[in-house]
């Protein structure tokens, strides 16, 4: 796969993932659970490169994690277990008001 080609597949697959958490905005998702749902349009998307996205996107601040009150200590929970929720700043991107050149929506 050319660096061109993998580049606009990360793209897209950030944009799927704030549109998939905008049909449930405002409520959370768990991440296991979100990449089961995109794993329907990227049949070959690895669980590294998955987290990266969110990683990427936490960063930015279109999603925030949640920190449910029986986790526990919080660092210990593993990623696929953890809750994510949409921003007001990943609504505007999902909804296309505001472009990022790093996600294809």
């Amino acid at each position: 796969m050319s660096e061109l080609s993998r580049a606009g597949r990360i793209k897209k697959i950030r944009g799927s993932i704030l549109v998939a958490m905008k049909m449930l905005y405002p409520a959370a998702l768990e991440a296991g659970q979100l990449l089961r749902s995109l794993l329907v349009i990227f049949p070959h998307l690895e669980w590294e490169y998955f987290r990266k996205d969110l990683c990427y996107l936490l960063e930015k601040g279109y999603i925030k994690r949640l920190i449910v009150e029986d986790e526990g200590d919080a660092a210990l929970v593993p990623w696929r277990r953890r809750y994510f929720r949409l921003t007001a700043a990943g609504v505007e991107v999902a909804d296309r008001c505001v472009q990022d050149p790093a996600v294809e929506v």
